[in-house]
């Protein structure tokens, strides 16, 4: 019997899907029938610059045109799929609720919430964390999918079926040396993630959490050489996963195909959790 996974009918929101996992996500879901906003701090068509205050990789980002939210969008219209490319500060609840309102007026609804934004470039070890970008990765990892849930919830409850997908890390599952803020807000979104599927399941919601190890996308580009080989040589296949491997767990987890899985925190980390030697 062929298994076939198809969201035809479906509108998935992405966050921070201007590359790397959230572009990859964004592009699975459209290939298995979902309509995508993607929602980003950075467009290509923006010029505020306002995106620099969240850190030195979109920064990079931006300086080394590694931003395709709206092309993006462009490769999903030309599947034939509907798509929409917003502006939004998970931060701010009210660029949330805007955000959740276009796609609601452009597409219909939200019926799958991917929780991809986050911050990725505070690494000291605890003496010489900043408090202040401390409190920003609590914001923007944890409090923006926060507010990106809560925003979807009651017309997920009103339609009786729903899919939260929430980007954990192994940092949030193993710790992180030299990343208390990052690790503390992964470990935190799986508590959130549980939480919501104790809640959701009686309305047809369900909530996972993927778990990534080291994945090929930019950031990890931008990391150091040294640090990214031993990391490489601490998973079972000796070699960083690709953000497909990432997108096809999620498309699983968004499809009927997984409808009685529900609080599950996935690894999809080519085993770096497991004991290697």
């Amino acid at each position: 019997m062929a298994v076939e996974i198809d969201l035809s009918g479906r509108v998935a929101l992405v966050t921070g899907g201007s590359r790397g996992l959230g572009r990859a996500d964004a592009l699975a879901l459209a290939r298995a029938g979902a309509d995508v906003a993607i929602a980003d701090i950075q467009l290509e068509s923006d010029e505020s610059g306002d995106a620099d205050r969240y850190g030195a990789l979109a920064q990079a980002a931006r300086a080394q045109g590694i931003v395709y939210t709206e092309a993006t969008v462009d490769e999903i219209r030309a599947l034939g799929r509907h798509a929409l490319a917003l502006k939004c500060d998970v931060t701010d609840r009210g660029q949330v609720d805007a955000a959740v309102a276009a796609v609601a007026d452009e597409l219909g609804r939200v019926d799958i919430l991917v929780n991809n934004a986050g911050t990725l470039d505070h690494v000291a070890q605890l003496g010489d964390q900043s408090p202040e970008l401390w409190e920003r990765d609590l914001r923007v990892n944890l409090t923006g999918a926060f507010n990106c849930a809560q925003a979807v919830w009651e017309g997920m409850r009103a339609r009786g079926w729903g899919r939260v997908v929430n980007m954990a890390s192994v940092a949030g599952t193993l710790g992180g040396f030299g990343q208390a803020s990052y690790s503390t807000t992964k470990a935190g979104l799986i508590g959130l993630t549980r939480t919501l599927a104790l809640e959701g399941g009686r309305s047809g919601i369900t909530c996972n959490a993927i778990v990534p190890g080291i994945i090929g996308t930019e950031a990890f580009g931008f990391g150091n050489a040294a640090m990214n080989e031993r990391m490489i040589r601490r998973t079972a296949f000796r070699r960083p996963g690709q953000p497909e491997d990432v997108a096809n767990a999620i498309v699983f987890l968004c499809s009927d195909l997984a409808s009685y899985i529900t609080g599950v925190a996935l690894n999809v980390s080519g085993g770096i959790e497991l004991f290697t030697f």
